[in-house]
């Protein structure tokens, strides 16, 4: 299940842009752009064809990570043995490999209909906030009060800074979000990045999925943009019970967060956070 043709990809490209400054002086210098394309996730079970499941834009690099973190987290993909293999389109005779499919293959069979609504959920078809919950709360259980790394709150304020430091793409392009890992040192064990607030968690969860280190109960969720409801609803399928994020949260996210007993951060930067739910996880 390598990831080596996606990650060979390009993730930014070159451009040449023309900078303004406010006196009315331009200038043309050389610059990178976060590169975005959109990659199709597909499933097979034993004996079935295989079936788009969604279409997401995304930044290339680590793609295997997000076919396998996408169909986890809508319930496709219950454990790291489910997943039997990863690869990019078959290769046909004569035309250039195509990187922009990516085929997951189970070990068992899936239900078409968490197929549809995981289609349901990639297009952002609206439903209410309540019905949100409710369906989330079916579909899995709250974590455990004891679960989740419990910080200080001086640990808690340096693990922005520690994750800003492993996003070379970033640095280049100034595009891109990411997703991590941490403990309760706050060690940061795992970083991904993407155009894509959704699609870099995924990789992080995908990534976890395949190293069999799911579920997450002992690592904590940093996410480097703002926390909407479906953030919360991947990690509480990964079972991470700690989100922390530099932006801040839809009042959907902090119900949902609430509910599902997760501590909720948001606004961590300059030395300063709001903690929104389940503050036991803190110690102040």
């Amino acid at each position: 299940m390598s990831n080596t043709p996606g990650t060979a990809r390009r993730k930014a490209s070159d451009w040449k842009v023309v900078t303004v400054t406010k006196d009315g002086r331009g200038s043309s210098k050389p610059d990178f752009v976060v590169t975005e394309e959109p990659m199709e996730i597909r499933a097979e079970g034993p004996g079935q064809e295989p079936q788009q499941i969604s279409v997401t834009m995304r930044t290339p690099g680590n793609d295997f990570e997000l076919a396998v973190g996408f169909l986890f987290t809508e319930g496709m993909v219950l454990q790291s043995d489910d997943v039997r293999t990863v690869k990019y389109c078959e290769l046909v005779e004569g035309q250039e490999q195509k990187y922009n499919i990516v085929t997951v293959a189970l070990s068992r069979g899936f239900d078409m209909a968490l197929a549809r609504r995981a289609m349901v959920t990639s297009s952002s078809c609206g439903i209410c906030g309540t019905e949100s919950i409710d369906q989330l709360l079916q579909a899995t259980t709250p974590v455990d009060r004891e679960s989740g790394p419990v910080v200080t709150a001086e640990t808690l304020m340096r693990i922005s800074e520690s994750v800003r430091k492993s996003q070379p793409t970033f640095d280049r392009t100034g595009g891109l979000h990411a997703a991590a890992l941490f403990d309760a040192n706050g060690n940061i064990s795992l970083v991904r990045e993407d155009i894509g607030r959704h699609n870099a968690v995924d990789k992080v969860i995908g990534a976890s999925v395949m190293a069999k280190t799911v579920p997450l109960t002992k690592h904590g969720l940093f996410c480097s943009g703002r926390l909407s409801f479906e953030i919360i609803q991947k990690a509480v399928m990964a079972r991470i019970a700690f989100i922390a994020a530099v932006g801040a949260p839809s009042s959907l996210a902090v119900e949902t967060a609430d509910a599902l007993g997760i501590t909720l951060v948001g606004f961590l930067r300059d030395g300063k956070a709001n903690v929104y739910t389940h503050e036991h996880r803190i110690e102040m």
